[in-house]
Formats: structure tokens, C-alpha cells, sequence
């Protein structure tokens, strides 16, 4: 039995005979079944999303003959290897495993060689289920799953042009999928990335800029932005554009600059360019409370808005942190739009005078400085959540008057039901942001009340295991076996109560790839959360850090690269700097390595993962003094660190990749 999903549906018998289901909803149903695997489908789930509208009598029935339908098609081609199997509740399909495209398709992408990568290339033939029309049901169950095999591919592109050495045959199936994948999407940077590579390996300097060219024109056309760092970055390490047989079109790339790392450490920050679709940042609002106290309460109102507003998948949302940064200021609005790069900004206060709460807020178009909506918004602090859906919604509304209520229906949701579980899960936020042992210290009993008050309050599930992550990574933890094994249960329940937060899986992940060891898991779990939410900082963050640790170091840097374009100004850069440098300093690019760590460093002294980056790059790099202050600091924050506990303090990472390190920080002056 052979049996395609990327691209159009297909399914042949073993000789090659192709199969004909009777109606598309069989099909349909087929499909559900192969991409569902060994767990099934429930019987009634199914039902609704295929046959929604029916009563659930004739959904049974109708679901019932097309089982009927798909098992009558196996006993004609005479391979019993295949079956439909089920029990009262759950169906399931029984096939070995290479019977399937996209089975081979995963198969195939966790291996490192190059052949296999390449296999994997042609199996890709086009998005999941390409050309088919949906019912809405089963439409939003699909969605999760064509966007992970699409970052699958654009994966997979990447890595297949960065083997250091790639045959003629990979070579054309890396530029095949690259070509299927720009057409699929013009936007699509990795692939991009990977034609520019090929053609400068074949020594096509003019058709590296050419691809250049073509992949800026795209993203300015269709999002208003410029090509990521990464993408840039390639243009360095191609001849200047003066070799150019043809004229550069208007607008093409400037002359390049020979490398100087200096320069990477702390560059300028020039204007953002603005999408094309909706931008919005959402402001810190003004406590009008009269009590200080309540400032964290007035910043949660503020973070359910954003979060809100980033569920819309049409619309560019500046991540919380960054706009934080405008904290305590008196902002002009062009300005903050100017440098956050987006075309609305979202401003507003809060006042909370005993059980009543007053939100107001106003949205303005920043180059004009107009004000397009403003109103207030009053209720019993009951209604809180409500409130900031309300809030939410008359943004969206004020933006474009065509949305439907359907699209902020599904931007809404509450984080818990419990306002005291929310309030302390505020409390432990706000000493969490300080970044410090004591904040910590502060922030955990707040997270584990909120717990104790929701056993299903995901956020607070996910903060707390983030505080843990930050415990190791500086030292602090006091027992290892016992907060590792916490870890495990708040990551747990996360992974149970958090489908729909992506922040509570983000952190979950980050902890249970870098506490655990887990890597397998944890990026699942950052990859549910892109899924959910495409403008999470924190999630491209928790990704990108994994994949700098167990991982592709260059796929790691565009993913920290997009966490830092979604917020340009989070307070916790240093962190994503920390993973960037790591990243180049496995990659062996020790001279892009050490600028960014000690930028790091700069930004957050305190952070002792940046300053160990710092020291293990200068060292490789030949700047053995500069390693050395970074040791003698790292220790005087960590008096017991040495290179036989090394390990306690950044996890399991990968062994060659460990081994590297340890040498490196040898090599500065780490004790054994």
C-alpha cells in the first residue's frame, strides 16, 4: 500500500493500482486517520468535524459506511498489512511503517545524513493535503498539522544546504524543495537561504543576489519587512556586488563591508520597517489606582490584551516585553512606533477602587498621530477577563470593521477562573521580571499558591518551571533530585492543561529540554506553542535555545533571531544573546561568538550562562585575557563552579557539543 498526503491525497495498492474512495468525506476521513497514527480518533469527534450540521444519529451512521467504504478498498489489492481497527470509543489505523509519505517524511528528517535528509526532500512534493476543501471542523484540525510539517520542511531545506559536504543528488533534491517551497510561499526565508548557498557553492555569485533580491522583494511586498539577519548575513560571505555582470536593481543590496565582530556586539538601532498587514503595540497602561501595589495587577491587565490581540493570525503584535521597555516614560507615540516597527499603538490606564475596575484605553495611528478609537470599559472586578476581551475586541474592531466576531471569539481566553489564583500569579510574575535569586525566591511561593488555588492554571504551572530552569542555569539549585523531579510534574501538567497557552508551553519546554535533558519533548512542546501562537516571542526563544544545545546552531539563530523581531526591546535580549552566541561558538564561529556573549554580559552581569559563552569564545578565539576576566567573574558569582559540575549548570546538551565547551572553558582557566 502506498499512501501520499503532501500534496494532493493519493493512495495505490501495493502493485500501484490506484484506490478511489467513494466520497471526498472518506477521503477526508482517511487522511484524519493516517495523520492521527497508533492513538485513533474518537468516534465522536470525528463524527462532528466530518458530518457537523447532521444530527448526531446520522453523523454515527454516515461515519459508520465510510469505515465501511475504506475497508471494502483494502481486501481488493490483497495486502492485509493495513487495516481499520477501533473499539467502542477510539478507531485507529494498523499499516507498517513505511506505508505512509509522511511517516517516511519523519523518518527520515531525524536523521543526520545526508542522504536521508534528501530522501526526506523528495517525499515533500507540497503542503499537507495541498488543493482539498475542508469543512470548517476539520479545517481547524488540520491547521497544526500542515503548519508542523511546513516548518518540517523549511527545517529541513536549511539543514540539507548546511551539510559541509553535499553530493550532486542532494544537492538537487535541497534546491527542488527549496524551489517548491518559495512558490508555496514567497516569504519563505530558509528556503530562500538554501538556494542563495547552492548557487554560491556553484560559484553563481549573480544568481545568489539575484535569489537575494528576490526573496527581500517578497517579504517587502507581502509583510513590509526586511530580510532577517541571517539572510543578510549571507551576503558577506559572497564576492561584493562590483563582481556583478548585470546591474543590481534599484534598491538592491549596499556594498559589504568586510566583518569586523566589534561591530556585531551592540549595533545601532535603526527605525523597524513596518508590516504591510495590521501592527500593533500595546503599551504599558497607567495605574490609576492611587496604591503602588496595584501596578502588578494594571500589567496583568495589560499582558491578557497582547495576548489576545496575538491569537489574531492577521495581525503583527509586538511581544509584551519590548513594550515594557516604555515603562515609567513619557512616550511619544511616532517614536515608540518608529523603533517597535509597527503602525498602531495601543495606550491606557487602569483604576481599580475596591471590588470595581475601570479599563480605558486609546488606539492611535502613530505616523499621523490619530486618534482612531477610544472608550472606557467599567465592571465588577469579577469581570476582569471580560473586560479584556472587551478591550481586545474594539481594538480589533477599530483596526479593521470587517473582522467578524468568530476571529476575536477565538482570541478570547480566560487563564483561570480563580481571580485569587490570577492575583498571585501576577504577584510571582512581577518578582519573576526582576531576574534575580531573590525575585525567585519571591516569585515561586506566589506561583505554587496560584497552583494550589487552579490545579489547572497552566501559566502558573509553566512560570514556576521556568523558575527552576533559571535556578540550574545559575547555581542556585539547593536540591538537585528533587527539583529536577518537580520539574517533571509542572511540565506534566502543562503539557495536560496548556494546550492553549503558548507561554505556559514555551517555558514548560525550555525547562524540559534543558533541565531534563529531554529534547525530544521539550521542542515538541515549543512547537505546540508556535503552532498556537506564530507572534510568541517566548516560544521562538525556547526553540531557538534548544536547538543551540541538542541541535542545528543556524536554524537556533534565526529562531532567536525571530524572537527578537517580534520584541526588539525584551528585557530578557541578554538571554536570547546568551543562546545566539552559544549557537555560533558550536557552530565554530568564535569570532561572531564572543561580541554577542559579552554584549550579553554587558546587559545582565548577573547572568551566568553569558558570561560562561564569553569565556569559552574569547578562549577559542585566541583572546585567552578577556576569557580569563570572564572566568574569574563567573566565579566570584559561583565559587563551586568547575568543570566536573559543569554539567549541573547547563544541562544535558549535547555531547559534542559538551565536549567543545569543556575544553573551551579549560582553556580560560575553569578549575577541574
Amino acid at each position: 500500500m502506498h499512501i501520499r498526503l503532501l500534496g494532493d491525497i493519493e493512495v495505490a495498492s501495493a502493485g500501484g493500482q490506484p484506490l478511489h474512495f467513494a466520497t471526498r468525506k472518506t477521503a477526508l476521513l482517511f487522511a484524519a486517520l493516517v495523520l492521527a497514527g497508533p492513538k485513533g480518533l474518537r468516534r465522536e469527534r470525528v463524527a462532528a468535524m466530518l458530518w457537523a450540521g447532521s444530527g448526531e444519529q446520522q453523523a454515527r451512521n454516515s461515519l459508520r459506511q465510510a469505515l465501511v467504504d475504506i475497508r471494502r478498498l483494502f481486501p481488493s489489492t490483497g495486502d492485509e498489512t493495513i487495516r481499520i481497527e477501533g473499539n467502542a470509543d477510539t478507531i485507529w489505523l494498523a499499516a507498517n511503517a513505511d506505508e505512509a509519505d509522511i511517516w517516511i517524511f519523519d523518518q527520515k528528517c531525524q536523521a543526520d545524513d545526508g542522504a536521508s535528509l534528501a530522501a526526506a526532500a523528495d517525499f515533500y512534493r507540497g503542503d499537507l493535503l495541498d488543493g482539498l476543501a475542508f469543512p470548517h471542523e476539520i479545517d481547524e484540525w488540520l491547521a497544526p498539522f500542515r503548519a508542523t510539517y511546513t516548518r518540517k520542511a523549511l527545517d529541513l531545506v536549511e539543514r540539507l544546504s548546511l551539510l559541509p559536504e553535499l553530493g550532486s543528488h542532494q544537492e538537487q533534491a535541497c534546491e527542488r524543495l527549496a524551489e517548491r517551497l518559495v512558490a508555496l510561499d514567497p516569504c519563505a526565508e530558509q528556503a530562500h537561504r538554501a538556494l542563495i548557498r547552492i548557487f554560491r557553492s556553484r560559484g553563481k555569485t549573480n544568481d545568489a543576489f539575484r535569489q537575494f533580491l528576490a526573496c527581500k522583494e517578497a517579504l517587502k511586498r507581502e509583510l513590509g519587512v526586511e530580510p532577517e539577519e541571517a539572510t543578510r548575513a549571507l551576503l558577506e560571505r559572497i564576492e561584493a556586488p562590483g563582481h556583478l555582470t548585470e546591474p543590481m536593481a534599484e534598491g538592491g543590496p549596499p556594498e559589504v563591508e568586510p566583518s569586523r565582530p566589534e561591530a556585531k556586539a551592540e549595533p545601532p538601532r535603526p527605525a523597524v520597517s513596518v508590516p504591510e498587514k495590521p501592527s500593533i503595540a500595546v503599551l504599558p497602561f497607567q495605574n490609576m489606582s492611587g496604591d503602588a501595589e496595584q501596578e502588578y495587577f494594571t500589567d496583568g491587565v495589560v499582558e491578557e490584551i497582547t495576548t489576545a490581540l496575538s491569537h489574531v493570525n492577521w495581525l503583527f503584535v509586538i511581544a509584551r516585553n519590548s513594550a515594557f521597555a516604555y515603562k515609567g516614560q513619557a512616550v511619544d507615540v511616532t517614536r515608540v512606533a518608529r523603533e517597535l516597527g509597527v503602525r498602531y499603538v495601543l495606550e491606557g490606564s487602569v483604576r481599580r477602587a475596591g471590588s470595581r475596575l475601570r479599563v480605558a484605553g486609546q488606539l492611535i495611528e502613530a505616523t499621523a498621530g490619530v486618534t482612531l478609537w477610544a472608550d472606557r470599559f467599567e465592571g465588577d472586578i469579577a469581570e476582569v477577563f471580560e473586560l479584556q476581551d472587551l478591550v481586545a475586541s474594539s481594538v480589533i474592531g477599530a483596526i479593521s470593521p470587517r473582522l467578524e466576531q468568530a476571529e476575536i471569539a477565538r482570541a478570547k481566553r480566560k487563564p483561570t477562573e480563580s481571580l485569587d489564583a490570577y492575583d498571585h500569579y501576577l504577584r510571582g510574575m512581577a518578582s519573576l521580571y526582576r531576574w534575580t535569586r531573590e525575585g525567585l525566591e519571591e516569585a515561586l511561593p506566589q506561583f505554587y499558591k496560584a497552583i494550589q488555588l487552579d490545579p489547572d492554571f497552566a501559566a502558573a504551572q509553566g512560570a514556576a518551571a521556568w523558575c527552576y530552569f533559571w535556578r540550574m542555569a545559575n547555581g542556585w539549585m539547593t536540591d538537585r533530585q528533587k527539583e529536577t523531579t518537580e520539574v517533571s510534574r509542572l511540565v506534566g501538567n502543562v503539557a495536560i492543561a496548556g494546550h492553549d497557552d503558548a507561554v505556559a508551553l514555551a517555558f514548560s519546554g525550555l525547562a524540559l529540554g534543558y533541565v531534563m535533558g529531554d529534547y525530544e519533548a521539550g521542542s515538541a512542546l515549543a512547537d505546540r506553542a508556535l503552532v498556537l501562537n506564530p507572534n510568541c516571542a517566548a516560544a521562538w526563544s525556547a526553540s531557538g535555545c534548544l536547538k543551540a544545545c541538542h541541535d542545528d546552531p543556524d536554524i537556533a539563530i534565526e529562531h532567536l533571531s525571530r524572537a527578537r523581531r517580534l520584541s526588539p526591546l525584551d528585557p530578557l535580549t541578554f538571554f536570547m544573546q546568551s543562546f545566539t552566541a552559544f549557537a555560533h561558538f558550536v557552530a565554530g564561529r568564535h569570532d561572531d561568538a564572543w561580541p554577542i556573549a559579552e554584549a550579553a554580559s554587558r546587559a545582565q552581569p548577573y547572568y551566568l550562562t553569558g558570561l560562561r559563552v564569553a569565556a569559552a569564545s574569547n578562549a577559542m578565539a585566541g583572546r585567552l585575557d578577556a576569557a580569563s576576566k570572564h572566568i574569574a567573574r563567573s566565579l566570584r558569582l559561583d565559587p563551586e563552579l568547575t568543570l566536573s559540575n559543569l554539567k549541573y549548570r547547563v544541562g544535558l546538551i549535547k555531547p559534542d557539543y559538551f565536549a567543545r565547551y569543556v575544553e573551551a572553558l579549560r582553556l580560560a582557566g575553569l578549575p577541574e
